[in-house]
């Protein structure tokens, strides 16, 4: 309903009111609105019209005279709108009968409109009521529609698969049936009642089909309960992280476990570890069969494990054929150290094989650091610089184009350590997404002072690669015994905490958790190829070596100057006419060097060079007394020229003594017994086996080996075969170890988030995020915006 409000008749105002100017005022601006009211009235309902112009068009020539009559009325009044025709004699009864819904009453609305008193009213319910009855006629018949459509598919799909009442549904239905007549047909009480039920077919029939589904396994009948020695052993075999850093080896610890292993009801374990009377108990094999016992026990009782407090489920499983692997480590190019140098070699012959994806994350150092670390003064504006000449670098040596990606992270060199500590959380830098394997070069060092999260927490297998031994430089400083101390227990305690397995380069490291010796070290291929030609010069009758013996490395007294100037003077006459050349620069070098002149020693010094220089070939024997090396990278490179070594019978000479060129001693006459035969013969040229074996092809085949790498990029493991046999040990049973190893994790993590604790231990000052220097020089966030945002990575 539309109503129309005419302007109201005027009534006279009280007596003693004023009816003068204002009164008009108010009058006239009342009328100019009722005005302007009626022009949108009238617009609006001649839109209404048009509207209903366009409907009537449907129904052509249907009109009957009433509604021409109301039309013509209409133009007539402020209502006009266009005259329409009507003939009725060819229209559908339906659509006349909807028309005469349309009819409004022309004696009310000419009543209403003559009236100058009253609201002018114009009735549209008809038209409104009309529609809704159309729509919701059409409502009805598309529900009518659906229905029908519903029950032609309920009858197909019964056509298809049956009545929905299928046979076991419809038997059960029957024997109740049955059962109900067999109640009421007996005057039993209802305990017989009852008890007729328990025993019928029917009862019986439901239990055993219930049993079958709720079989147990077979392998968990008759497991014989656990006795004392296996628990004492398993908890023994477990409290080794514990027993080891209150100084019980795990090699004791071992023992015990197997003594422990043979006593009692532990027979049953033997036997099941047995074949053909020979016992299987061997290390890591005794190791898991020990957890699968355990195993088979607590799946027996129906135990589950749900993870400890300090699991991680986090780690990441990434789709796709290639895995990731990223290495990290504590020096970088054009610092020419272990740690620069054959990180660099790893990475660029994993990137060769395209097995996987590799990513070497180096430290970068600020400008007044590069001064003072880098030789001659070189230094770099920005990281892109400083890639671009390890590239170069790296391509002039290994004669292909490597494929990895090479990233940075904040890094501060302190001179009291003589060596480069992370600043900030190392760990962030790597992407979430990339985060999967993970090769910590001097994991120690990497994580004496990390503080952030935790590498096997984000990692799925973290690798460490012990290169320098730390323990015997520190013995070497003031109060070195009681540092070493301290510093061996800090190496097994963080390398226990971030790292699932360690690779020692050789026995002369710390022997730290989870490790073992293996030499995953090559040698840069142009040695080999001088090698090479150095053979075939000697096959073809040319002098090779015209030049004596010399010694190369880093002028610091723990690089072996201090073993060497020591041998040199107790021999002196034995050594007289003996001249060595030495090649090198160091903190060190002025010392050294007053020393041998002191002691005039026929030593000549000369400052260092590449080992790759022209200018060393023509030497037939290298020198290399020192026994502070972990694995003497000039060792393998004179080896690989085909040169004499004369080195101590050492653990960190232990790769070398395969080769007929390496000859050790072990006294100081032997030295110089080694010394006289080395200079009156001729060394032997490398066979193809020994140049493979000092070859980085050959290192990456046995890092891989060594690392379990290859067994996770395969995904399968020794065990994995074995569980693929019989039962597998429970992935959720708990470890102690692991909650040994998380605890250790979370102890450091807050003891290194304090920074007094951090200076106590000779950390650099302001070192646990990375300073505003570093973030313009590597365009980083602020430390808080930069973590953040690598984690929504």
């Amino acid at each position: 309903m539309i109503n129309f409000r005419p302007p109201e008749t005027r009534t006279r105002p009280p007596a003693g009111t004023s009816s003068g100017p204002s009164t008009a005022v108010t009058a006239e601006k009342a009328l100019s609105f009722i005005s302007k009211g009626w022009q949108e009235v009238r617009s609006s309902a001649d839109a209404d019209l048009q509207l209903i112009k366009n409907r009537a068009n449907k129904f052509k020539n249907i009109a009957d005279r009433e509604l021409e009559n109301f039309l013509n009325s209409a133009s007539i009044s402020p209502f006009t709108g266009p005259v329409i025709t009507a003939s009725a004699a060819n229209t559908p009864p339906a659509e006349i009968d909807f028309v005469k819904k349309l009819r409004p009453k022309l004696s009310e609305f000419r009543r209403a409109y003559s009236s100058s008193q009253g609201k002018l009213k114009i009735d549209l319910s008809a038209i409104k009521n009309a529609i809704v009855a159309e729509v919701e006629e059409e409502e009805e018949r598309e529900r009518e529609r659906w229905r029908k459509w519903r029950n032609e598919r309920i009858k197909e799909e019964r056509g298809q698969f049956g009545e929905f009442d299928w046979e076991p549904i419809r038997a059960f239905k029957t024997r109740l049936k049955e059962l109900e007549v067999e109640i009421k047909g007996t005057s039993s009480s209802p305990a017989e009642i009852f008890e007729g039920i328990k025993n019928s077919e029917f009862v019986g029939k439901v239990k055993s089909s219930l049993k079958s589904i709720c079989k147990e396994p077979e392998e968990t009948k008759g497991v014989p309960p656990l006795d004392v020695p296996e628990l004492l052993a398993y908890l023994v075999r477990q409290s080794s992280p514990f027993l080891d850093q209150i100084g019980i080896r795990k090699d004791v610890s071992e023992k015990i476990v197997e003594s422990l292993c043979s006593k009692g009801q532990n027979k049953f374990l033997l036997h099941s570890l047995s074949g053909g009377g020979s016992s299987l108990i061997d290390g890591d094999i005794m190791s898991d069969e020990l957890d699968l016992r355990i195993a088979s026990v607590l799946q027996s009782t129906g135990h589950c494990y749900d993870g400890g407090f300090w699991e991680d489920s986090t780690k990441q499983h990434l789709p796709g054929d290639k895995r990731h692997v990223a290495i990290v480590t504590t020096a970088s190019l054009p610092w020419m150290t272990g740690t620069a140098v054959n990180p660099l070699f790893r990475a660029a012959y994993l990137a060769k094989s395209e097995k996987q994806n590799v990513t070497l994350l180096v430290p970068w150092l600020c400008k007044s650091d590069q001064e003072l670390v880098y030789p001659n003064q070189l230094t770099f504006s920005s990281p892109e610089a400083q890639e671009l000449y390890i590239r170069t670098w790296l391509e002039e040596r290994i004669g292909f184009k490597a494929d990895f990606k090479i990233s940075f992270y904040p890094g501060k060199f302190s001179k009291a350590r003589r060596s480069i500590l992370p600043a900030g959380d190392t760990s962030h830098f790597i992407p979430s997404r990339d985060a999967d394997i993970a090769i910590l070069e001097e994991p120690e060092h990497l994580n004496w002072y990390h503080h952030g999260k935790r590498w096997t927490d984000k990692f799925n297998h973290v690798v460490g690669i012990v290169h320098t031994n730390y323990l015997e430089y520190i013995k070497r400083e003031k109060n070195g015994a009681l540092q070493a101390f301290f510093v061996k227990h800090i190496n097994n305690w963080v390398t226990r905490a971030y790292c699932d397995k360690v690779l020692r380069l050789s026995a002369a490291t710390q022997d730290l958790p989870r490790s073992l010796v293996c030499n995953v070290h090559g040698v840069n291929p142009k040695f080999l190829k001088i090698g090479e030609k150095a053979a075939a010069d000697k096959q073809i009758g040319q002098k090779v070596f015209s030049k004596g013996a010399y010694f190369l490395g880093k002028m610091v007294w723990a690089k072996g100057y201090r073993e060497l100037i020591d041998l040199l003077s107790k021999h002196k006459t034995e050594f007289d006419g003996f001249n060595l050349d030495v090649f090198g620069n160091g903190e060190d070098a002025h010392e050294v060097q007053s020393t041998a002149k002191r002691l005039n020693l026929n030593v000549n010094f000369m400052k260092g060079r590449d080992h790759a220089d022209d200018s060393l070939h023509g030497y037939k024997v290298f020198i290399n007394p020192s026994i502070s090396d972990v694995l003497c990278t000039a060792t393998a490179e004179a080896l690989a020229m085909g040169k004499f070594v004369v080195c101590a019978d050492h653990p960190s000479n232990e790769f070398f003594q395969a080769f007929p060129n390496c000859l050790t001693y072990k006294t100081p006459e032997d030295f110089v017994a080694k010394v006289e035969e080395a200079m009156s013969s001729e060394p032997r040229p490398l066979t193809p086996e020994e140049q493979y074996k000092l070859s980085w092809e050959a290192a990456t085949q046995r890092f891989m080996e060594y690392s379990d790498i290859d067994k996770i990029l395969s995904n399968e493991t020794t065990l994995d075969r074995r569980r693929r046999k019989g039962m597998g040990k429970s992935v959720s049973m708990p470890n102690l170890e692991g909650m040994v190893d998380g605890g250790l994790a979370f102890a450091h993590n807050w003891l290194t988030g304090n920074e007094f604790l951090r200076l106590c231990t000779g950390a650099i000052p302001r070192s646990r995020d990375y300073d505003k220097e570093h973030c313009n020089d590597l365009h980083l966030l602020p430390p808080q915006d930069m973590l953040s945002k690598l984690d929504a990575c």
